[in-house]
């Protein structure tokens, strides 16, 4: 059975979580601050939890429904309200007293993260760049700006599979230079053509691919990039105040976006070295990868939901970086305007222009 793991304030006994400011676990309600470090026994539970076994005879029991597969129920400790979580959840907040709870089950053995990189922005912080980031927005609605409301805010920690390799590249390249020059009858163009191959040997180092299905693989990757040196051993201590998933799609199924990263990545690095030529173009390529090594990490993510005129739009900000993406309405009657200025700027410089060559 998973165990709902909550860090009590050893002063008072309210529920503490970590604060991204200060890199430690802090109460909210006596202002008490501890280590994380000191908090480290509460991982024992990852490394020692043995799967509880028990045999029941259900042929009298109707089945609620197929979606009861995906679903689970834990106790919260503070209040004993029931906690229902789907089976990626591994962080949340209980409904009934909103004290942050993490379910180390979700977390323990084979599903055990290598490592975690903090929060370095809180949730005043993910609201602050979303104001400023609007308000830069010229084409963004007026009442967009003003009206604006949050629908939710939650930081989450995203499941990563982080792939090392060593890696092989070459590539050859059709390239040409292109000379002109002209006499008194003529204008020449004269094209050489070259065959050029680039090889070389490279190393690349904790690529990322989300390893949840709930985030969109083009949304994590505009997020980039995440400084791993950063990142610290895994525990569940940096997860309470925060949501957190563990992975949903395999390190199987996420080696064909790493291979593709990885191929991408040498190729651009390779294709840097030719220089010199009016046009390059890739004509083969191979890749080879070698002592490949996969780590499971989770990085930090604020998602931003908020609506406007019925329609919902989410942003989403790097938690480590602060880099922030998202796309906004625009304004049809902004948009209107700037053609009209445009249209009569073009009209007026025609009219100047006539009126010139009449007086002439």
């Amino acid at each position: 059975m998973s165990e709902i793991l909550e860090y009590k304030c050893p002063n008072c006994g309210g529920s503490m979580e970590f604060d991204s400011g200060t890199q430690k676990m802090k109460c909210p309600f006596c202002d008490s601050e501890f280590d994380v470090a000191a908090l480290q026994q509460k991982d024992a539970v990852l490394d020692e939890q043995q799967p509880d076994h028990f045999e029941w005879n259900r042929d009298q029991v109707q089945v609620w429904g197929a979606e009861q597969n995906d679903m689970s129920v834990f106790v919260c400790r503070s209040c004993g309200g029931e906690i229902i979580g789907d089976d990626t959840t591994a962080a949340t907040f209980c409904p009934y007293c909103g004290n942050p709870v993490v379910m180390s089950g979700r977390l323990s053995g084979a599903l055990k993260p290598n490592f975690v990189i903090p929060f370095k922005f809180d949730k005043q912080e993910a609201k602050r760049r979303l104001r400023a980031y609007v308000e830069k927005r010229r084409f963004a609605p007026s009442t967009f700006k003003s009206e604006n409301k949050l629908d939710e805010i939650k930081g989450v920690y995203v499941p990563f599979w982080l792939f090392d390799s060593d890696t092989s590249a070459a590539v050859s390249y059709d390239a040409t230079r292109v000379r002109t020059w002209s006499d008194s009858q003529y204008n020449y163009t004269e094209t050489s053509h070259f065959d050029v191959f680039r090889a070389g040997t490279m190393r690349f180092e904790n690529i990322p691919v989300d390893g949840s299905e709930k985030m969109p693989n083009d949304l994590m990757e505009s997020l980039e990039p995440f400084d791993f040196s950063e990142a610290v051993p895994f525990q569940t201590a940096y997860l309470s105040g925060f949501f957190a998933d563990k992975y949903d799609v395999s390190v199987e199924q996420s080696e064909s976006r790493a291979n593709e990263r990885v191929k991408t990545s040498a190729e651009q690095s390779l294709a840097a070295t030719v220089e010199g030529y009016a046009s390059v173009t890739p004509k083969s390529t191979s890749v080879q990868i070698r002592n490949g090594n996969v780590k499971y990490a989770l990085y930090p993510v604020w998602l931003l939901n908020t609506s406007y005129k019925g329609e919902k739009f989410t942003f989403a900000m790097n938690g480590q970086s602060g880099k922030f993406i998202g796309n906004l309405p625009l304004d049809s009657g902004k948009l209107a305007a700037l053609f009209a200025s445009l249209t009569l700027g073009v009209g007026t410089v025609t009219f100047l222009i006539g009126l010139l060559l009449h007086l002439l």
